[in-house]
This record gives C-alpha cells, structure tokens and sequence, in this order.
C-alpha cells in the first residue's frame, strides 16, 4: 500500500498533473528514486503563478 503514496497525495491535493504522477509511480515507482520523483510531484505547490511584470 505504501506503493501508491504519492497518487493518494496527488489526489488527496488536488495537483493539476496527477494522472503523471500515477503513470510515473506506476511504471517507475519499483526504483527508488522514481518513487521520491512521484512523491515529489504529487507534494509540489498546486498554486498557480503570478506572470511577473
């Protein structure tokens, strides 16, 4: 279960690009470090950013 993490906290906040945490977790979640990269992704600020001027 600790597998999915990262989808469950993709979902959980709302991300924008949840469906390429899921593919990332799913096809590269068995390495380590895909693992951290989809946690890392699904943890990242949902929050869109101002255009600076």
């Amino acid at each position: 279960m600790a597998y999915f993490v990262p989808v469950f906290v993709a979902f959980s906040r709302g991300v924008p690009n949840k469906g390429s945490v899921f593919v990332v977790n799913l096809f590269l979640g068995w390495t380590v470090v895909g693992w951290i990269v989809a946690l890392a992704m699904a943890a990242r600020s949902n929050q869109q950013q101002q255009p600076r001027l």
